[in-house]
């Protein structure tokens, strides 16, 4: 039987794992390579178990070697910061001895990742609930419920007291809507500027299923290399070391590199990306409007929980472990041994869970491998 994940991701990351399920029949595994090359060590994709997505609002993303520089040269260690939070274009970082330093994100700033640059999904359209401080009042957490199956839960949350909840105002709506406009127009701007000096971005491109599947199938490890990975629009996802299935693609200094031979015929790196092409059958009408489809934008709170502008994210996915809808949640936890740098896992420790809680704002690679071992 197939076991039920979660994933809480940005958006880019929430679109590999819509992919890694849509195109789960088109993928190459084991049981389709021919018998010399199906050898221990090849991956499986039978089961591709990701039940619930949950999707965090993303402006832009950092990378953590080039943010711990930038607060170097400003004689800050990450060992001195408590906490780091994003409020109105202030990338704000509190210290341990009570003084907060102010990142001014509405210039240029060197530490963002120049994928960014291009993504035109703010609130994670896909998923089945999205969910940030933004619009939110101190305390509070802004949640878009999209699927059925979201809405059930956060009714029985209410219902059981695990959460407060209350309607968005007009103005506080109005407030989220503005924000994922600037960064969808912005990015667009961005996006015909690349476009014109360099290659196509090929997630952009309206075509079928058919026709991306067509166009995808064609391709192999080398086209995404000079589709994507060359080009910086690579999200450092992680999905295409996971679906490898001869197990030869790695994330090796920032970006994912092959050390090996690719199978004949094996497309499945490039089939996932997030980077290239989005069928209209994926995308779903979902990015013709600023917030995507939904059915319904709360603001919550968690009655139970302590955590980060409302505890939301925590409190749901506790609730989700408690009541076993799921089994195990991919979440981000900071690395034992380096400060405020982003480690993913794959757990079913509520207490892990717990402990996880708080944005990182490093970009991380979603550990999808782990699911091999489901």
């Amino acid at each position: 039987m197939e076991k039920k994940i979660a994933i809480v991701g940005t958006p880019c990351q929430i679109l590999a794992s819509e992919k890694l399920d849509k195109y789960k029949d088109e993928l190459l595994n084991k049981n389709q390579v021919s018998a010399d090359k199906n050898k221990e060590g090849i991956n499986s994709t039978e089961e591709i178990a990701i039940d619930f997505k949950v999707s965090l609002f993303c402006m832009e993303n950092f990378s953590y070697r080039s943010l711990k520089t930038y607060l170097k040269d400003h004689n800050i260690g990450m060992e001195k910061i408590k906490e780091f939070k994003i409020d109105k274009g202030c990338l704000k970082a509190f210290l341990k001895d009570g003084t907060v330093f102010n990142i001014d994100l509405t210039k240029e700033i060197l530490f963002k990742r120049k994928n960014c640059d291009i993504c035109t999904d703010f609130a994670g359209n896909l998923s089945d609930i999205s969910i940030g401080s933004v619009a939110s009042p101190k305390g509070w957490s802004t949640v878009i419920i999209r699927s059925k199956k979201a809405k059930k839960i956060i009714e029985r949350m209410n219902n059981e007291n695990h959460i407060e909840t209350k309607e968005i105002s007009v103005n506080e709506k109005k407030i989220l809507e503005n924000l994922s406009s600037k960064k969808i127009n912005r990015n667009l701007k961005n996006i015909d500027k690349r476009e014109s000096i360099s290659r196509p971005v090929l997630y952009k491109r309206s075509i079928s299923n058919e026709k991306a599947k067509e166009l995808s199938l064609e391709c192999s490890f080398e086209n995404l290399e000079s589709d994507v990975i060359t080009q910086g629009a690579c999200v450092l996802c992680g999905a295409c070391e996971y679906i490898c299935p001869a197990d030869i693609i790695q994330i090796h200094n920032r970006r994912p590199q092959k050390f090996g031979d690719c199978l004949e015929q094996c497309s499945n790196c490039f089939l996932v990306c997030p980077r290239t092409f989005l069928s209209k059958e994926i995308a779903k009408n979902n990015f013709d409007n600023y917030l995507g489809n939904y059915i319904d934008i709360l603001l919550v709170k968690s009655t139970k929980i302590k955590g980060q502008d409302g505890g939301a994210v925590t409190a749901l996915l506790v609730y989700l472990l408690e009541k076993k809808i799921i089994e195990s949640v991919f979440v981000v936890k900071e690395d034992e041994e380096l400060p405020w740098k982003p480690k993913s896992i794959l757990t079913n420790n509520i207490k892990e869970v717990i402990n996880s809680a708080g944005t990182k704002y490093s970009t991380v690679p979603i550990v999808f491998k782990a699911l091999n071992g489901v």
